[in-house]
């Protein structure tokens, strides 16, 4: 099975995913940004991968910060999960 779990600690965010690419489109996000949740949650439904993810960012700030690292960390899980492809 094609899978990663990836923890990334920034001085601005604090992020857990697990990414399972065979997956059934299964997701629990929690970023702070409704919006963010949403359109990730239907990124995994639609791609047919099973992803857990939760962010606790300085949203009160903006979500900036919180879109950008989960953006680099969502690229390095499916680099690592598809290994040699």
């Amino acid at each position: 099975m094609r899978t990663t779990e990836i923890n990334r600690k920034t001085a601005e965010t604090d992020i857990s995913l697990k990414l399972n690419i065979d997956g059934k489109g299964i997701s629990t996000v929690k970023t702070g940004c409704g919006f963010l949740d949403h359109m990730l949650t239907l990124f995994a439904s639609h791609g047919r991968f099973d992803i857990a993810l939760t962010c606790n960012g300085d949203t009160k700030v903006d979500y900036h910060h919180t879109a950008e690292v989960i953006g680099i960390v969502l690229g390095s899980a499916f680099k690592e999960a598809l290994g040699d492809k």
